[in-house]
């Protein structure tokens, strides 16, 4: 047998596992006992259509506004590249534009031509080779676009203009409403534009899926396009995009529809909902926006169109938002979709930062999969340490096998 020195766990372990400690690691202190014979819910593998996760935690996908033309860089590889290293089951991508007006700022992922497969294929790769899944959210920012980077705001303003690489001539939405007054008065989409969006879904699909990702999600929250056809407050479209409520699902269940006849069928298809707008109830919109209630119905419409999981996130359509911050806010939502919705995993996101809620939301079939963002940021060896809380023996990187928090000192 010929040993490949590069790949790391060709025994099919891979940091982040839950493994039975040797009796000379609980000797030397790395572990005090035995894994118990139940394994904590966050360190069972988790399996949708032919993929398995091998824990349940996610790394909900955050923007890095470190591309330049959409291009991944070397940050990315290095910045996913830890993550892949300390363990995590699933690492999705950050907000990738379907287009380049599609991005959120000049500086954030894209995938809307073939030349960005390369350099995503090589941080695929990697994760891969650390038995970590990945996964990329596919995204078009609508009227939520050309704005500025953030460290960038104080110099340049909110809003990118065409002198610091944005396109204010090319801002588009549902409707001509503004996010809010100083964002940029989006042009409303044509029916030919609709379709020219939905197929650029498609073919970063397709872009997806040759650079190797085991995961697409498709960004329907946060008042970016696919939230602003869902949401009242900024559809006032009078034609089969806008109105009722079968007609302002129809540009996400269409566009759903394409890309799940070009992604394979044994890989896993997400989308990321704002269950709620959070804004309070007006005369000219009594339900305020955007529902509890809407997310549920249009969730039974996703799993039938091959949708496995609805990462439930909420907010980001209107600044008159009202949101009750509090550890674990959105689980609630997460558990209304999985208990309402036959046949639909849920993710649970937003504030969850420590491995005691993650693990409960879990245990308390609240949701199948823990989405976790900033907390990661703060604490990249999350997933490896949290399972010393569960007296859980989790696998380590071979290479940082050394620095293992012991529970006692030893020369053992």
């Amino acid at each position: 047998m010929v040993v490949d020195s590069c790949n790391f766990y060709q025994e099919q372990r891979g940091p982040g596992i839950a493994v039975e400690p040797t009796a000379s690691e609980i000797k030397q202190g790395f572990a005090s006992k035995s894994n118990p014979s139940q394994l904590p819910k966050l360190y069972q593998p988790l399996r949708i259509r032919g993929l398995s996760l091998k824990n349940r935690i996610a790394m909900s996908p955050m923007c890095m506004y470190s591309s330049d033309d959409g291009f991944a860089t070397d940050f990315h590889l290095v910045h996913i590249g830890q993550y892949a290293l300390r363990g995590v089951g699933l690492i999705v991508m950050e907000a990738s534009g379907v287009a380049p007006e599609g991005r959120i700022t000049p500086n954030c992922l894209g995938i809307w031509k073939d030349a960005h497969i390369e350099k995503l294929k090589q941080i695929v790769d990697f994760a891969h080779t650390n038995k970590a899944a990945i996964g990329i959210q596919l995204a078009h920012a609508g009227r939520k676009s050309s704005t500025t980077t953030p460290w960038l705001m104080k110099v340049n303003g909110a809003n990118a203009d065409a002198a610091h690489g944005g396109w204010p001539d090319n801002v588009v939405g549902p409707s001509e409403v503004q996010f809010d007054t100083r964002s940029w008065m989006p042009k409303e989409l044509k029916i030919e534009d609709i379709q020219r969006i939905q197929q650029e879904f498609v073919d970063a699909a397709v872009r997806a899926d040759k650079a190797g990702f085991d995961v697409i999600e498709l960004h329907g929250a946060h008042g970016y396009l696919i939230h602003e056809f869902l949401s009242p407050i900024s559809n006032k479209r009078t034609d089969e995009y806008g109105g009722s409520f079968e007609n302002r699902i129809r540009f996400l269940i269409e566009t759903v529809r394409k890309v799940r006849r070009v992604w394979p069928q044994e890989k896993p298809l997400f989308v990321r909902l704002s269950v709620t707008d959070w804004v309070p109830p007006s005369d000219e919109i009594p339900s305020g926006g955007w529902t509890e209630e809407e997310s549920v119905e249009l969730s039974k419409e996703l799993v039938k169109e091959g949708v496995d999981l609805v990462d439930c996130s909420t907010s980001g359509s209107s600044p008159k938002q009202q949101i009750p911050l509090a550890p674990g806010y959105q689980v609630p939502f997460a558990t209304v979709i999985k208990k309402k919705v036959p046949g639909l995993l849920s993710g649970a996101v937003g504030l969850i930062t420590d491995a005691k809620l993650s693990n409960e939301v879990l245990e308390e079939d609240r949701a199948d999969l823990i989405f976790i963002g900033r907390a990661l940021l703060r604490e990249p060896n999350f997933a490896l340490n949290a399972g010393r809380q569960f007296d859980t023996f989790v696998q380590y990187p071979h290479q940082y096998e050394r620095g293992r928090v012991k529970s006692k000192f030893t020369f053992v």
